[in-house]
């Protein structure tokens, strides 16, 4: 489990000095780097907060929640483990006040958590943030024009295959396809644009989806982005030789449809990007482990129950939800926050070895993708 940063907000005794020296180097670190530069030990700045809503998911991929693992008798968080609306909304103002501009609720099934549109509309209340969502596209078209209105301003869309029976087999509950189709054409509907779409893309599973999903979206104004099977957790079996490096998928695409490399939109955007040269529009790869982009990764993770994460593939993080519960100040929990960011040194893609692979991290479903 993963162990709390201590904030003194019961006596001041009992603060760790782990805390405190993080404290200490965070004030140090910004008398040279100046007021309001927050930086990690490599030079990043924090940008993008990633808040898991819920640890649950109406699918079963078998990259991310295998149905051997995540069966019936699960035993997902509790209600009252969750971090409430109004402790996720204190939160993520006190993320934006350290230069966080980009907040993505993910889950598990962000869509499956009750009354998300609530949420939405109070982050929404925050201002300044690009809010968006990522979802499996399920209750999307249901969902669509209600996550719009509360202030939602874009979706991603998990889609891992265009053919009914391979994207069945990959959601492993029988969920058809044109029911998350439906879902995207909704979400365009209600303005939650541009939509981008995510493929994972796993050897021996859905590589022969690669065209035909790139010849549906081409033209449609919606992005296509292809990612690279990742070893996230330690349930979903990964393996090397299961990676079709984004290279691999670059080549694919252009023999069918010629495209040309684009430059990135900002520092830390984590796909790489290419357009058609007919004009029909973009696509994108995400090359966490042939080409890992470490060195610009500008997020963090919140987990339902309130712990912070500074990178996918982490096995620790730390806890904010007992001193938020325990009475912590502002101050208090915006001098944690930027203390864990100011330690960071999270370089995992790069030095991912068949050792470190092994590693028993935490699960994607429970801080989000």
């Amino acid at each position: 489990m993963a162990k709390p940063i201590p904030i003194p907000v019961r006596r001041a005794a009992e603060a760790s000095s782990r805390v405190d020296a993080l404290v200490r180097d965070m004030h140090a670190r910004s008398a040279v780097a100046g007021v309001g530069a927050l930086v990690d030990a490599r030079g990043r700045p924090l940008r993008d907060l990633r808040i898991s809503v819920t640890d649950r998911c109406n699918f079963r991929c078998v990259y991310c929640m295998p149905k051997d693992v995540f069966g019936r008798d699960y035993p997902f968080l509790p209600h009252g483990e969750l971090l409430t609306f109004e402790e996720i909304t204190r939160l993520a103002r006190l993320f934006k006040a350290q230069g966080v501009n980009k907040i993505r609720l993910t889950g598990g099934e962000p869509l499956l958590r009750k009354n998300i549109e609530r949420l939405i509309e109070m982050l929404a209340g925050i201002g300044g943030l690009d809010l968006t969502l990522t979802t499996n596209g399920a209750l999307l078209a249901r969902k669509a024009r209600s996550l719009k209105d509360a202030g939602l301003q874009r979706v991603t869309v998990s889609l891992d295959a265009l053919d009914d029976s391979a994207f069945r087999a990959m959601n492993d509950v029988d969920f058809p396809v044109a029911r998350v189709l439906d879902g995207i054409d909704a979400a365009a509907a209600a303005g939650l644009s541009p939509i981008k779409v995510n493929m994972v893309v796993k050897r021996g599973a859905n590589e022969r989806e690669i065209v035909p999903l790139a010849r549906h979206f081409r033209g449609s104004g919606h992005i296509l982005r292809f990612i690279e099977f990742m070893d996230v957790g330690h349930t979903n079996g990964w393996r090397m030789d299961e990676v079709v490096p984004a290279a691999e998928v670059l080549k694919i695409v252009d023999a069918e449809f010629p495209i040309e490399p684009v430059d990135p939109n900002y520092r830390g955007e984590v796909a790489e990007r290419w357009r058609y040269r007919d004009g029909e529009g973009e696509i994108g790869v995400i090359a966490s482990v042939t080409q890992a982009f470490c060195s610009d990764c500008t997020r963090a993770r919140l987990s339902t129950d309130g712990k912070v994460y500074t990178c996918l593939f982490g096995t620790e993080g730390f806890d904010l939800k007992t001193p938020l519960r325990e009475g912590a100040s502002d101050a208090e929990l915006a001098d944690a926050i930027a203390a864990i960011w100011r330690q960071r040194a999270d370089r995992y893609s790069e030095l991912r070895t068949a050792a470190t692979a092994a590693l028993p991290k935490v699960e994607m479903s429970y801080i989000g993708g």
